[in-house]
C-alpha cells in the first residue's frame, strides 16, 4: 500500500489571533478587571487589541467552551467568572497528567536529559535568588517541559499543554514566587528521576502542582479577586 503524505497542520494567523484574544480576556477575568455578570463589548476588545471583530468573537467563543463566559441571546458575551475551586480543579487536572508524564519519564529519561534538567535547576535557583520573575517563571516552564518531553508521550504532553493555557503565564509566576515550595519540590522530582523511581516522581509532581493551586488561590485572595463574594 503506498504511503500517504499528509499535510502538516499549522495554525492560521486568524486562529492565532483568536487564541490571543482568548488569552487577553482570560487575563482580564482572572485578574478581576472584569467581574462576574459584566458584559464584554466586542468593539472595545477589538480596539484594545487592534484587531477586527471576527477574531474577537471567535476568541470569546473559545472562552465559552472553557466556561469563562457565556453568550446571552441579543445581549452578548457575559462574564461567568471563576471560583477558588475552579483554580484548584485546573491545577488538579494538570497534576494528574503531569504526574503520569513524570512517572513515565523516570523510566526512559537519558543522562543527557538529566543533565539539562540539572542546568535548568541551577539557573532557576539563581534567578529566584535575584528575584528575576520573568526568568524564573520561564525556567520553571522549561523544567516541567523537559520532563514532559522525556516521557516520550507526545499526545499526553499536548493535552497537558492545552490545560496550562487556561491560566495566564504570570499566574504560574505567582506560584513559582513561593521560594520554599519550588526549591524543595524541583530537586526532589529530579532526584526521583535519577533514581528511576516512577512512583516517587508521580507523587512529588502531583503534590507540587496541587500545592501550587492552593498557593495561587491564597495569592488571588490577597488581591481581593473574590472580595465581593459572601
Amino acid at each position: 500500500m503506498p504511503r500517504m503524505d499528509l499535510p502538516l497542520h499549522t495554525e492560521t494567523p486568524r486562529q492565532q489571533l483568536s487564541q490571543d484574544v482568548a488569552s487577553y480576556v482570560r487575563e482580564l477575568i482572572i485578574s478581576g478587571r472584569v467581574r462576574r455578570g459584566d458584559f464584554l463589548r466586542i468593539d472595545s476588545i477589538a480596539k484594545a487589541m487592534q484587531v477586527s471583530s471576527t477574531p474577537v468573537r471567535e476568541g470569546l467563543l473559545l472562552l465559552q467552551l472553557e466556561g469563562f463566559v457565556r453568550l446571552s441571546p441579543r445581549r452578548g458575551f457575559q462574564v461567568v467568572g471563576f471560583s477558588r475551586q475552579d483554580v484548584r480543579d485546573i491545577f488538579w487536572a494538570q497534576a494528574i497528567l503531569a504526574g503520569e508524564l513524570a512517572s513515565r519519564a523516570a523510566l526512559v529519561i537519558t543522562e543527557e536529559e538529566l543533565g539539562e534538567i540539572d542546568r535548568l535547576l541551577a539557573d532557576h535557583a539563581e534567578a529566584l535568588g535575584v528575584r528575576d520573575e520573568p526568568r524564573y517563571t520561564r525556567l520553571a516552564h522549561r523544567f516541567h517541559r523537559a520532563i514532559n518531553l522525556a516521557a516520550r508521550s507526545p499526545r499526553l504532553a499536548i493535552l497537558l499543554g492545552g490545560m496550562t493555557k487556561q491560566l495566564p503565564n504570570r499566574f504560574y509566576g505567582m506560584v513559582e514566587d513561593q521560594l520554599d515550595g519550588t526549591l524543595d519540590y524541583h530537586p526532589r522530582i529530579q532526584e526521583a528521576l535519577r533514581a528511576r523511581d516512577g512512583e516517587a516522581a508521580r507523587a512529588l509532581m502531583v503534590e507540587h502542582l496541587v500545592n501550587g493551586g492552593d498557593i495561587l488561590v491564597r495569592r488571588l485572595e490577597e488581591q481581593g479577586i473574590w472580595e465581593e463574594e459572601t
